[in-house]
């Protein structure tokens, strides 16, 4: 599917959909975290899911808030502690980010933001990868058929799902994941857009590399289209 065709519709369709997480991401509600090479955060072992979870709650805290987001296209060092992103060639090493994570707590429910089935479903275990994650794929017009990927959900979420099941605009269908079931993050939701998911099955690479990043920016639309926060 062309970028340019998807990117009119969604701009059309942008205040319609429904959000992905109660309460909606807003400015008054989230904070933008940037976790980028350049922006580094000192304070804390950011691939320690109990360190990292104890610097968001120091964070939410002092704001009030328990939603942090942010990271598309984000460059990170946060995947050099994972053999699953790195290659001996600097040019394909995997480090830029496709979506957008919505750090709340475990346990929190995923909602679909407009009507779609299941393409596939996985748990894509291992040290830093997705975990239990699904793949949902939307054909809301006759020209427009897209994919959306749900990942570091829980593995109970996995059991409620088939391949082809039809999910509602607005219906919860997931849950963010512990640590333990999730890749062994911090709570969250990574949330990524893909236009032409080829023969990928319960998976899809949610970070790119320099030498891919040309063809994956265009795939993997900027997934705010959808989550619609002026935060990020």
């Amino acid at each position: 599917m062309q970028f340019s065709i998807f990117m009119e519709w969604a701009m059309l369709q942008r205040p319609f959909f429904a959000s992905l997480v109660h309460p909606r991401p807003d400015v008054e509600n989230s904070i933008a975290l940037d976790l980028s090479r350049a922006h580094a955060i000192p304070e804390t072992n950011l691939r320690n899911p109990l360190a990292f979870e104890n610097y968001l709650l120091s964070r939410f805290e002092k704001t009030g808030i328990m939603i942090a987001l942010g990271g598309y296209l984000e460059p990170r060092n946060l995947y050099r502690d994972a053999q699953l992103f790195n290659k001996t060639n600097d040019e394909e090493e995997r480090y830029i980010h496709l979506g957008v994570d919505i750090w709340m707590s475990a346990g929190t429910e995923v909602y679909a933001p407009l009507e779609g089935k299941v393409h596939s479903f996985a748990d894509n275990a291992g040290y830093g990868n997705y975990g239990p994650t699904i793949i949902l794929e939307h054909n809301p017009a006759a020209d427009i058929r897209f994919y959306t990927l749900y990942g570091h959900l829980s593995q109970a979420d996995l059991e409620t799902v088939s391949i082809g099941k039809r999910i509602e605009k607005g219906q919860c269908f997931a849950h963010l994941g512990k640590a333990e079931e999730n890749g062994y993050w911090a709570a969250h939701l990574h949330f990524q857009i893909i236009l032409d998911i080829g023969n990928n099955f319960g998976d899809y690479p949610g970070v790119a590399s320099d030498k891919m990043l040309a063809y994956e920016k265009f795939n993997c639309p900027d997934p705010n289209i959808i989550i619609n926060c002026p935060l990020i």
